[in-house]
């Protein structure tokens, strides 16, 4: 299993609704891509105060295998919604910390 953590540094100026919709959106791949197993979106809770570099809200998505995750990464809806993502962000593309990790069965 692959697990593909997606953590955001979104702008101020940034609405809860604009955030939930880029979520919603890249929540529902789970439906159309096979190998998508689960979703996870939230803000960090953490108590290590300042721990996340500003890295505040994000997801984090199981995929059964690493060609299911790279489906996905190809996917044109979630290209998509990576730009707006993107376009979001407090720095751009600085402001998007992506890490995968593969989880053993």
């Amino acid at each position: 299993m692959i697990r593909h953590c997606v953590f955001i540094r979104f702008r101020p100026e940034v609405s809860e609704a604009e955030k939930a919709t880029i979520f919603a959106e890249i929540s529902a791949l789970k439906e159309r891509l096979s190998g998508f197993l689960a979703i996870h979106v939230g803000a960090n809770i953490s108590p290590e105060a300042g721990m996340d570099k500003g890295y505040a809200e994000g997801f984090i998505v199981d995929f059964a295998d690493a060609e299911a995750r790279d489906a996905y990464l190809g996917d044109p809806e979630h290209q998509k919604t990576g730009r707006k993502i993107v376009a979001a962000t407090d720095g751009g593309v600085q402001g998007v910390f992506v890490y995968d990790l593969e989880i053993p069965d």
